[in-house]
């Protein structure tokens, strides 16, 4: 992927009309109007560009596959903000920055410094990229120039909060010593070695803990030792992983009596069009590829490797290859006979609609994206009959038959883990735009407010993303939840789920909910106790050492994007792994420490 050095996401011709459409609907603000138009600066000779219509196609196609999961013209994401570019820098920079990009960062480049440190991480060398290939691709990027960017006008929201949360998280005074476990078998040769994400232990006689990678397998876990359980490229041939950005073997989850009956569920993505969406939005909007929930029947629940067939209960379409069906999950404080038991909660993210400039797609309970959504498996009750509706969902008797039925409670960005703590509180990390990171709640109906939310702020789906405000007077009336925790990018920019400790060997942790950062690798803690609707618990954060020398773990993945995940193991402990390097660490001890 190209991350240019001006953000977001792909955006075709027939998208950018959707601009004229600024601020309706954002609640509790009116926006008056005002606009300013963008400079060129009569420095930068743009007549390198070619101007040829057969080009800026090739171009638009290619900045399609290559360059759009991070960068569009409309607004700042994963990449910078590509609208003014070829008005700011000459052609010649681009150029050798497109080339490659790391070794202008190395060299001391001022403006590609500058990128990477806010951006936190490299856009990747391209140096096999045919020539005619780079001129189309720039002809392209400057022939969407004159398209008005959102960042050049001047704000219809009013005032927007610089330092959205301006007190900084406190240090616990609390330190976890790590000891390395493992490093897992590398699934490519590029960083990020292993993309090891979810870890779930299976209870029975005996116990069993499992681990997956988003590139395809699943793994068993035995004495520090990982084997092959499963491997979702040879079970699916239509099984994607690229272009990473949580695609892959999204997430896993074991019925409850799968010892008995077998039952095995799985998320993974496959390629736009390659069977019809059972949940799919008008066809004038790109769809860049399908996710796809499985029920597997294992053929001998106690084998060491999987065998059996699965069949389909429903496949969804998502606007760009982000946010996607990256969490399943069953409640494992449900008991046999209560109603809870067996439903498969599924948190769908907006697959990036809403910077695509498609905000509705997400901004409904008519359908599922944005939604942490409750269905039966072994139900049939489902429009496509594959699965049931739960009698218990809040929408489950909604009289507009419109209604996604399925949905438990809705308005996440990308509500990637979802956790029960011990004394049975249903918790949803939610990753934000540009300012907020999310520890929710779960509450049946519950209404998290994005996209006209990004935590306790207010954000403009339709304006510049990068931005929040404050809450308007009449807030209470829209009704949204709010997390119960949250902090702001100016402490990490990606929230990691993690779990309570409820452990017996390491007593300073008791009672924590211990989660981090995704991109810098810091870990936190919120008591648990403290976790209430309405109130904001305070965040604190846990300082490292690595056989009890003080460490972080930018320091060790040897990178400033560490890809931090959290799991639990067999008796309760905690494991702390990075996809940067694949490399697996417990939680051995917690001490004091003095700051």
């Amino acid at each position: 992927m190209l991350h240019l050095p001006l953000s977001g996401f792909s955006i075709s011709f027939r998208t950018l009309t959707l601009l004229t459409l600024l601020g309706t609907g954002i609640a509790g603000y009116q926006q008056p109007a005002r606009a300013q138009q963008p400079t060129t600066s009569p420095l930068i000779d743009k007549s390198a560009y070619s101007t040829n219509k057969q080009v800026i196609t090739r171009g638009q196609v290619l900045f399609q596959t290559n360059c759009a999961t991070c960068h569009n013209f409309r607004q700042k994401g994963i990449g910078p903000n590509l609208a003014n570019v070829t008005a700011e820098v000459s052609p010649a920079w681009l150029r050798t920055f497109i080339r490659n990009a790391p070794e202008q960062i190395s060299a001391g480049d001022k403006r590609a410094t500058a990128l990477f440190k806010e951006y936190n991480q490299y856009m990747p060398a391209f140096t096999a990229l045919p020539e005619t290939d780079l001129d189309a691709v720039l002809a392209y990027i400057n022939a969407s120039q004159n398209r008005e960017s959102l960042t050049t006008k001047a704000d219809p929201m009013g005032e927007s909060l610089t330092d959205p949360i301006p007190d900084r998280l406190a240090k616990s005074g609390l330190r976890l010593n790590l000891t390395e476990v493992m490093t897992a078998p590398a699934s490519a040769t590029a960083i990020p070695l292993a993309r090891l994400n979810k870890m779930e232990v299976l209870r029975g006689k005996p116990d069993r803990l499992f681990i997956e990678d988003l590139r395809g397998k699943l793994y068993q876990m035995n004495d520090n030792r990982l084997t092959e359980y499963m491997d979702m490229a040879r079970e699916r041939p239509n099984f994607i992983h690229a272009p990473g950005l949580a695609t892959g073997f999204g997430s896993y989850a074991f019925h409850p009596d799968f010892n008995k009956n077998g039952l095995l569920y799985t998320t993974h993505t496959e390629r736009a069009g390659t069977a019809p969406a059972d949940f799919a939005y008008a066809d004038s909007i790109k769809v860049t590829l399908q996710w796809v929930l499985t029920e597997w029947h294992v053929s001998n629940p106690a084998a060491p490797a999987f065998a059996g067939k699965g069949r389909e209960l429903f496949r969804i379409n998502m606007v760009s290859p982000i946010h996607g069906m990256q969490e399943i999950t069953f409640n494992p404080l449900a008991r046999p006979g209560t109603p809870d038991y067996g439903l498969l909660y599924i948190g769908i993210g907006d697959g990036g609609a809403t910077e695509n400039g498609f905000d509705f797609i997400c901004n409904s309970n008519k359908r599922p994206w944005g939604s942490v959504m409750r269905i039966d498996p072994r139900g049939t009750n489902s429009r496509n009959g594959r699965y049931g509706i739960p009698a218990t969902n809040p929408y489950a008797k909604a009289k507009d038959q419109t209604t996604a039925r399925e949905i438990f409670c809705r308005g996440f960005r990308n509500p990637n883990r979802i956790y029960w703590t011990p004394d049975g509180k249903m918790l949803i990390t939610d990753i934000g735009q540009s300012q907020a990171e999310e520890l929710n709640m779960g509450v049946a109906g519950g209404d998290y407010g994005w996209p006209n939310r990004e935590g306790t702020f207010v954000i403009n789906p339709h304006g510049n993303m990068g931005r929040v405000y404050p809450l308007p007077a009449n807030d209470a009336s829209y009704h949204y939840t709010y997390p119960v925790a949250q902090y702001d990018h100016g402490e990490g920019n990606a929230i990691s789920g993690g779990f309570v400790y409820s452990g017996t060997d390491i007593p300073l942790l008791t009672g924590k909910y211990i989660f981090g950062d995704v991109v810098n690798g810091r870990v936190y803690y919120v008591d648990s106790k403290a976790l209430a609707l309405g109130r904001q618990a305070a965040i604190q954060e846990l300082d490292l050492a690595l056989d009890t020398k003080p460490t972080t773990f930018q320091a060790l993945s040897g990178n400033k994007k560490t890809d931090l995940r959290i799991g639990m193991g067999l008796h309760n402990e905690l494991y702390l792994y990075t996809k940067t390097d694949g490399k697996m660490y417990r939680v051995s001890g917690c001490e004091r420490v003095a700051h």
